[in-house]
């Protein structure tokens, strides 16, 4: 099963997506406080948070068409070094005072759009870099290392914001985006090109779009988690804060976050030994489990109740991350891969400004409890609506196969020297908020 780390680009590749996790369990914690910090508003919070997340929609799919026409390591390299800059910016402005509420806004904003050049190549890399009879379990080592750094990074954040406050977690993340620089410049395979790469982008797009919409169980999955993900990043993102402030504390909620992790550890490690063939069935079907959390928040917000949650909704949402990233991988041609993952993202992301924005005045209005009771019905309901798709429940994936020999090499890829093109790749397709 851990086949996959014989090849130098896959665990290049992973090692910058662990770095890149590491620092995005730390910002929302960091950023969360730093902003209650400055205005005590639940409101002013939704209002930063969706500023990055609606430049991230607007510009995902420019970033599909980028990563089919350019080599995905410079795209990555590229976007992690300017995310570098835009976080060293916020948490100067943090530490030194400076920070206002438009400021941070702008600056959010900057880097949403930052992360949407990214998020395709990122999530199109994996096929690239091992044979295709290893997507399943390099989907899930990925998912192992990305979680193992934001168990970390939860944790960490939790501690720096508790002990020396919000800035610093703001400038450990932004060393972490060069650090993971670093990493994606050693990935070196094939770059894939597109057919399609002298068209305009326009042509490009409706390429993608054919490609997205000729599969019912692809846009579906995404219009289920267009609700999910906007429910999710309003209830945990926004009131999980607010909540713990009163509750649990700042600490214990890096806590819960980090326990969360922790569940996806473990849950990719089951992935990693599951041999079913309607997997996206089986990781759809897990995804009730992410009611879980929001169910906790309103009804027992207690550490012991949020911390099993939290690890339940963890060893779920792995088990959808790996069927769905193994589905896509094995479904989609490669050349157009990263135009999907954008309209994916783009579908799955959309709502999710409205989810952060709007749940602050709806719990003034309503009350916290009720909103969050709300939203796990959402939840619920999106689920129930995407395994109601025949095509959800019947589609098949196919089995792992024996590894190859230690010396092998996958189609195409090179062997990391100087002279070879170059592709590289946290993110996340159909839902992962």
């Amino acid at each position: 099963m851990f086949a996959p780390l014989r090849y130098a680009a896959f665990r290049h590749l992973a090692a910058g997506r662990l770095v890149n996790m590491l620092g995005n369990a730390i910002a929302p914690v960091a950023l969360a406080f730093a902003v209650l910090d400055l205005t005590g508003s639940v409101r002013d919070l939704g209002l930063v948070v969706g500023a990055r997340s609606l430049t991230n929609v607007l510009f995902v799919l420019f970033g599909g068409v980028l990563a089919d026409r350019m080599p995905r390591r410079l795209v990555l390299v590229g976007s992690n070094v300017l995310g570098a800059l835009t976080q060293a910016v916020v948490a100067a402005l943090v530490l030194t005072g400076a920070a206002t509420i438009p400021l941070l806004l702008v600056l959010g904003a900057a880097n949403g759009v930052v992360s949407a050049l990214a998020q395709p190549a990122s999530a199109a890399a994996t096929p690239q870099t091992v044979p295709p009879e290893l997507i399943q379990p390099a989907n899930a080592l990925i998912r192992l290392g990305m979680n193992a750094g934001m168990i970390g990074g939860a944790a960490l954040g939790g501690l720096l914001v508790a002990a020396v406050g919000p800035g610093w977690g703001l400038a450990v993340d932004a060393l972490t985006f060069a650090l993971a620089a670093v990493a994606f410049a050693g990935v070196r395979v094939a770059a894939t090109r597109s057919a399609s790469t002298g068209a305009s982008i326009l042509a490009d797009l409706r390429e993608g779009w054919s490609e997205f919409t000729a599969r019912t169980w692809v846009w579906v999955v995404v219009l289920g988690f267009m609700v999910l993900n906007a429910a999710l990043a309003g209830g945990v993102n926004v009131l999980g804060p607010a909540v713990a402030d009163e509750t649990i504390g700042r600490g214990a909620w890096g806590v819960v976050l980090a326990a969360e992790t922790v569940g996806m550890v473990v849950g990719g490690l089951i992935a990693l030994r599951i041999r079913v063939r309607r997997l996206l069935l089986l990781g759809v079907a897990c995804m009730f489990a992410e009611s879980f959390l929001l169910l906790g928040l309103a009804l027992a917000p207690t550490v012991v109740v949020l911390v099993v949650a939290g690890m339940a909704v963890g060893i779920a949402v792995e088990q959808f991350a790996v069927a769905w990233e193994t589905s896509i991988a094995q479904h989609i041609p490669a050349e157009r891969l990263a135009r999907v993952y954008s309209y994916d993202m783009l579908g799955s992301w959309v709502a999710i400004p409205l989810g952060q924005v709007v749940v602050g005045p709806v719990a003034g209005a309503i009350g916290t409890r009720e909103t969050l009771l709300i939203l796990a019905a959402l939840v619920v309901a999106s689920v129930v609506g995407m395994l109601a798709s025949r095509d959800v429940r019947r589609l098949r994936t196919a089995a792992p196969a024996p590894a190859p020999a230690p010396d092998a090499v996958p189609a195409g890829q090179a062997d990391g020297g100087p002279g070879d093109r170059t592709v590289t790749a946290p993110a996340e397709p159909a839902g992962r908020a």
